[in-house]
């Protein structure tokens, strides 16, 4: 293992320790033993700087590149985030090192990376991953079917594009659903509207349901009277207007639902659900608005 490796495996072993250390949560073990002084100075920026400058030059004299993929982005927190974003700044932009970052994450992320680092916006290109168009959808529903020579109706495929709204990850679930209840080719608007009733029911005791359990009774009647509105987005002020209180009053607890990845703000004064389909999920969960 050439030196630059074997230093690169040290300074993770001693940003780990140091970790475990700051987060005693964090359950992580590195079998390198740390070298002294390496990535463990327990100030996370200076340590992340050290940590990706270590690994990006092994990865440089190993002739390849080193890419840091992140979920679910948003819930990291802003201190964190800030010294992540001043690492690959330094790392990768500066030192010019083979090191970088994919993340993905809400909408809200954009905003969340600015306030972290006024220059995360120069930093980083930001593609929106939104619902698909008419023929991608149409596609990823029929396609993987048809390579196991099974077709779908024309009919079927409006009814799970239209309960759908194309968003891929509820195309995922409606496809998987009429996969298991159709018996012949082709799947037809009966077994579609049958895997509509199926998602929905899954969806509301798990994707939905997790979310919705982490709200105050505040935010679920906030996010009951967004989805008394439809979809969105929406005005705050109609959404307080709702709740039949002052802008200001109605501002916390926006704030908070935004904080929780929950609502996001596509434009000043404005907001929309994160996730499709949540306003359905709200009417069916508390069936009468105050």
């Amino acid at each position: 293992m050439k030196d630059s490796a074997k230093r690169a495996f040290s300074a993770l072993a001693g940003f780990v320790r140091t970790l475990k250390i700051k987060y005693s949560d964090i359950e992580i073990s590195m079998a390198e033993p740390p070298e002294a002084g390496l990535a463990d100075s327990g100030d996370l920026i200076a340590d992340l700087n050290e940590l990706f400058d270590t690994v990006a030059l092994a990865a440089r004299d190993a002739n390849t590149a080193v890419v840091l993929y992140i979920d679910e982005l948003q819930y990291v927190e802003e201190e964190q985030l800030a010294a992540l974003i001043s690492a690959l700044h330094s790392t990768s932009s500066q030192k010019q090192l083979p090191l970088t970052m994919v993340g993905a994450g809400l909408p809200q992320i954009l905003s969340q990376l600015g306030e972290a680092k006024s220059y995360a916006e120069r930093l980083f290109q930001f593609k929106e991953i939104a619902r698909l168009d008419p023929p991608a959808a149409d596609a990823a529903l029929t396609v993987p079917a048809q390579r196991e020579n099974v077709m779908y109706s024309q009919d079927a495929v409006t009814e799970v594009l239209t309960q759908t709204d194309r968003y891929p990850y509820f195309l995922q679930e409606w496809g998987k659903h009429c996969w298991d209840i159709a018996t012949v080719s082709p799947i037809d608007l009966t077994c579609a509207r049958a895997a509509t009733a199926r998602a929905l029911n899954e969806l509301d005791a798990s994707f939905f349901r997790v979310r919705f359990d982490r709200l105050t009774p505040g935010e679920k009647l906030y996010m009951r009277a967004m989805a008394e509105l439809g979809p969105g987005p929406h005005r705050s002020g109609d959404i307080a207007a709702k709740l039949n209180k002052p802008v200001a009053s109605a501002a916390p607890t926006r704030a908070s639902l935004i904080s929780k990845g929950m609502v996001y703000s596509p434009d000043h004064g404005d907001t929309a659900f994160t996730v499709p389909l949540f306003d359905d999920f709200m009417r069916r969960t508390i069936p009468q608005f105050p």
